[in-house]
């Protein structure tokens, strides 16, 4: 039984750790050892995910089986990038999943309660930034209808790196 949930600053840390965990899992084999350690450190210290947790302008929707944290997802309220316009918009920074539970529809049920919390918010698109040789995220995003309008880059340690920009309009 998974449980999708606003999340509180005491579960910062966990999410921190998750953090790590997944996006190792993901981009560790891509990627130096320097190059993460220092995007790790920065980006997913405990102190730093604490400020953000709870914070005004973040959401994060924590997914929780057997009282562990098992995935999550980061909506923040960010400045438009280029391509979006004046539209009331919402940004998806973040969807992690564990690693043992990629495939279980987490991330899908994580999707969908940043897309109903931005419609709740009277939003008119949700965007993303996604790494251009992400090809299974890529192609998650576009089942929930997004499509790329631009680029964007993304610094991983000392690694310029491109992301790819894609915006869903909730209109519908």
């Amino acid at each position: 039984m998974v449980d999708i949930r606003v999340a509180t600053s005491a579960d910062a840390a966990m999410i921190a750790d998750l953090s790590r965990r997944a996006f190792q899992d993901a981009f560790g084999q891509f990627n130096s050892p320097d190059n993460m350690e220092k995007f790790l450190n920065g980006e997913f210290e405990r102190e730093n995910l604490t400020n953000q947790v709870g914070s005004q302008g973040n959401t994060f929707f924590i997914a929780t089986a057997d009282n562990r944290i098992i995935g999550y997802a980061r909506l923040c309220e960010s400045v438009n990038p280029p391509g979006i316009g004046e539209f009331n918009a919402v940004e998806i920074s973040r969807i992690y999943v564990e690693q043992e539970a990629i495939a279980r529809g987490i991330g899908s049920r994580l999707m969908q309660a940043c897309i109903s919390e931005a419609r709740k918010r009277r939003k008119e698109v949700i965007w993303l930034g996604v790494w251009e040789h992400n090809p299974r995220a890529i192609a998650f995003y576009r089942k929930f209808g997004f499509e790329r309008f631009g680029k964007h880059v993304f610094m991983l340690g000392d690694d310029p790196q491109t992301d790819w920009l894609m915006k869903r309009e909730l209109n519908s």
